[in-house]
């Protein structure tokens, strides 16, 4: 069932589950459960999930991994409250658990929640951070931000280079317009066109062009290749800048085959239209 599950097959998972389930009861285990919920899960099919919690309710309540499953499938259901009484029940909770219920909050609009109940674990794991980081980007307040900073400064050594952890806390600094910051965290990422044009967009924002050019002789050397949002943010900076001979030499580096797009040919427009007033 699992290789099944990982493999996103999730129909022949139930499928070799019920299988079981009908040539011995008796055989089901709580893991089994659990994959089972799981491809209910992923396959939106609450009902068949809803009936294997009332079948079953004795052995997942004995087994973490069903348990943190089936809070995971009503989260996902939009049953908070029936997860939350899952949850409130538990005398020893585990990480797994506890990202059960700050993943589902999330999922739920609920980030404050997710937040608040990040305070309540012991020894978070890599992916209770993440979820705490994740949550902050989407209130992305100060006391959100300065979390995140305490959290960071106190991290364990074997998290201090976990790509999870550095991508979430590097987009709560982009939502939060931290950008020395966000800056910092950039250079201890794995490079590629959507994290360099993450940086150019806040950079933009933030009505820095110079910056946006220094990111795009970056982008040169590693050899990553535009694509057309940063296209559109680079000729955004030129516009920006106000500066003819920078603007063509950038016009003169989007590849030909971009040309027909709609949002890079506005941005042109707007550029040169913002030249010739500038020049008059």
């Amino acid at each position: 069932m699992k290789k099944f599950n990982d493999k996103k097959q999730f129909r022949n998972a139930l499928k070799l589950f019920y299988e079981c389930e009908k040539s011995n009861n008796e055989m089901i285990s709580g893991a089994a459960v659990s994959q089972a919920l799981k491809s209910c899960t992923n396959m939106k099919d609450f009902q068949s999930g809803l009936i294997l919690h009332q079948r079953y309710s004795s052995q997942i309540e004995k087994n973490k991994y069903s348990l943190s499953s089936l809070i995971h499938f009503y989260m996902q259901l939009g049953d908070v409250n029936h997860a939350q009484i899952l949850f409130d029940k538990l005398k020893s909770k585990t990480v797994g658990i506890y990202g059960a219920m700050m993943k589902g909050y999330i999922k739920n609009n609920m980030a404050q929640k997710a937040i608040d109940i990040f305070s309540q674990i012991t020894n978070p794991d890599e992916k209770n951070i993440s979820l705490l980081f994740n949550a902050c980007a989407r209130i992305a307040t100060d006391e959100a931000l300065n979390l995140v900073k305490q959290v960071l400064s106190n991290l364990p050594d074997q998290y201090q280079n976990d790509k999870y952890i550095l991508t979430t806390a590097f987009d709560v600094f982009i939502k939060c317009k931290d950008l020395p910051n966000a800056e910092r965290i950039f250079s201890k990422l794995p490079q590629n066109t959507i994290s360099y044009g993450n940086l150019m967009s806040a950079f933009n924002k933030n009505n820095q062009p110079q910056k946006i050019f220094e990111l795009y002789e970056q982008m040169k050397i590693n050899q990553i290749q535009l694509n057309p949002s940063v296209c559109v943010l680079l000729i955004n900076a030129c516009s920006a800048l106000g500066i003819y001979s920078i603007s063509k030499s950038i016009s003169e580096q989007i590849p030909k085959s971009y040309f027909d797009n709609i949002f890079i040919n506005n941005a042109l427009i707007d550029m040169w239209s913002s030249l010739s007033y500038k020049i008059k």
